[in-house]
């Protein structure tokens, strides 16, 4: 009988970066800060002093940018409180979030500036569904970000990227019936999904750049200090006019990798965290008599 210990492992629910109470709460307060980022220009009187700094203003939310940064580390390296209190994240988690991550970062440039054409969308969607919500969000904004480096994209607007794509991502994580939804059902779930997401991406990040954008018909520009309905209507008419041919054929690509590679993608993302065993905890026993 060999001397060797045996290792006890579980098997785990494949989710490398949980969403923690803390998690949840610094997730929580960057949303917020999101959202008010992106909604300050509808809200703000004419008189305030953030329309007077409106051509300056991006760059100030760009100091969203440290901020999502600390979520990131704030969810992956947030102690288990089951199994023992396993850290956050370990060699493999780094290994997984590097390797989507790097994939999605060269996945975005093979069709950015082609009607709107970005295939980043449908691995984001899927990863999201097979990894959970904590690390959709991390990977959604990591990828992002590295893509920004790889084609030069860095600016401010590059933190309300990272944010957008990361609810995209935390979004796939909380769709029902991550551990009973299989098969077609599940393909058409995460199709419609997506491309309601490629939509509502574009049009989140209009409005990040909306109300800077000058020499627009008065029909669809910005108007600081009117009332909020007055500058909706005014929004969905640009965004009607100016970025929904980017937006429909960016969802369409979307559906369509879903459908067609959705299972085998689907399939192997399981069988990487399954093999993983992201949280099983590791204990040594002695062999048997």
């Amino acid at each position: 009988m060999s001397d060797r210990p045996t290792l006890n492992r579980p098997v785990p629910p494949n989710r490398p970066v949980p969403l923690g109470r803390r998690s949840v709460a610094s997730l929580a307060l960057v949303s917020l800060v999101g959202v008010a980022a992106f909604g300050w220009p509808l809200l703000a009187a004419t008189d305030s002093a953030l329309v007077g700094h409106s051509a300056d203003a991006p760059w100030l939310f760009a100091l969203l940018l440290p901020l999502l940064l600390a979520v990131v580390v704030a969810q992956i390296s947030e102690g288990r409180t089951a199994g023992g209190g396993a850290p956050g994240l370990d060699a493999k988690s780094v290994a997984l979030l590097g390797v989507l991550a790097a994939a999605g970062a060269a996945l975005r440039p093979l069709g950015a500036g082609t009607a709107g054409l970005e295939p980043m969308f449908f691995l984001m969607v899927l990863s999201g569904r097979v990894l959970g919500p904590g690390f959709g969000f991390v990977l959604g904004s990591l990828s992002m970000f590295a893509s920004a480096l790889l084609t030069g994209g860095v600016g401010p607007w590059l933190p309300f990227q990272m944010l957008a794509m990361g609810w995209v991502c935390l979004g796939a994580g909380l769709l029902p019936g991550a551990a009973t939804l299989r098969g077609r059902r599940e393909l058409a779930l995460l199709a419609g999904y997506g491309a309601l997401a490629a939509v509502l991406y574009g049009t989140i990040m209009n409005l990040q750049g909306w109300p800077y954008i000058g020499g627009l018909a008065g029909s669809i520009s910005f108007v600081p200090g009117d009332p909020l309905p007055a500058n909706l209507v005014r929004f969905a008419a640009y965004c009607l006019t100016t970025s929904l041919g980017w937006d429909l054929p960016r969802a369409a690509l979307t559906v369509v990798l879903c459908l067609t590679l959705g299972t085998p993608v689907l399939r192997a993302l399981r069988r990487a965290t399954h093999r993983a065993a992201f949280d099983a905890p590791v204990d040594f026993h002695p062999p048997g008599g």
